[in-house]
């Protein structure tokens, strides 16, 4: 009996003008940039090889791996979950759908939280809500003589964060808690708090893109009927475990920052709050400091 004849072997060039169809089609924005990036982490091949090296021919498995991921991406689950990573202040940050991926304004509030810890001997600092362990971890490593108490409700997530600090060679100094917010921590604890609570109005979470809508954690994204059930929380419950003198630190939504910063102000907690604005304009950070 005569075997059937193997099916032709696909060129790296082939296969990278595929992949781009592909996700053109699919009305990813940028395709040609994402389709390398995705086949540069599926074969054992370097960027310049796209382009330089594109008679070459790619093994059925390489192949097979390849268009797994072109074709998740294509679905529109997230570039970084199907990559696995993301960058964050020159970390590479392990990411899955159990946590939120970080995004570049995120780096901004490790940069209030520093700024507010320079005078502090040994700082002691909480990172409420810490998915993939980003703020916190960014603090130890920048912050050497910190400890960091990272929570988060999501145990799920914990272990992410978790994964992500000892890759990064902090986990001595940053502790996890699978915990709603402070309430099982001391008066006093802490030199800073800091948080990107969800903030997402509860109906508008459905008209966000597919990456954010299908994929990223509805918990991490759900604020409430109007975006602001967390800062309501943490302006309530964060003064008493802040040290006199200390910082919370918030990440805001679009268009939040007047709403919370009139919140903080209606109360006598805090002897200062401000707000940074992030590279488009937005206000986009809240630092109060503790009365």
């Amino acid at each position: 009996m005569v075997a059937p004849p193997e099916a032709p072997l696909l060129s790296l060039r082939a296969l990278r003008e595929q992949a781009c169809l592909i996700l053109t089609e699919a009305g990813i924005e940028n395709p040609q940039q994402e389709s390398d990036w995705l086949l540069i982490a599926a074969l054992p091949v370097k960027r310049h090889a796209l382009t330089l090296d594109g008679d070459q021919h790619v093994p059925p498995s390489e192949l097979e791996r390849a268009m797994e991921m072109v074709n998740r991406r294509a679905r529109r689950e997230p570039l970084q979950y199907v990559l696995g990573t993301q960058e964050f202040r020159s970390l590479e940050i392990a990411v899955t759908p159990d946590v939120l991926i970080p995004r570049p304004e995120t780096e901004l509030l490790v940069e209030e939280a520093l700024q507010s810890l320079l005078d502090v001997r040994n700082p002691v600092v909480a990172d409420v809500g810490t998915g993939s362990g980003c703020v916190a971890i960014s603090i130890a490593k920048e912050c050497p003589r910190s400890t960091v108490a990272a929570t988060d409700i999501s145990r799920p997530a914990l272990g992410v964060a978790r994964a992500n600090a000892i890759s990064a060679g902090v986990c001595s100094r940053v502790r996890f808690f699978q915990a709603d917010l402070l309430g099982a921590f001391a008066r006093g604890a802490f030199h800073a708090i800091v948080c990107n609570p969800p903030y997402i109005p509860s109906e508008e979470i459905d008209r966000l893109q597919p990456e954010v809508s299908r994929y990223e954690p509805r918990q991490a994204l759900n604020g409430g009927e109007d975006g602001l059930a967390y800062y309501r929380r943490l302006l309530a419950d964060t003064p008493s475990r802040l040290r006199h003198g200390g910082h919370l630190i918030l990440e805001l939504g679009y268009l939040q920052a007047q709403i919370v910063k009139n919140m903080a102000a209606s109360t006598e907690d805090w002897s200062s709050v401000l707000c940074r604005k992030d590279a488009a304009g937005i206000e986009r950070i809240l630092v109060a400091r503790r009365a």
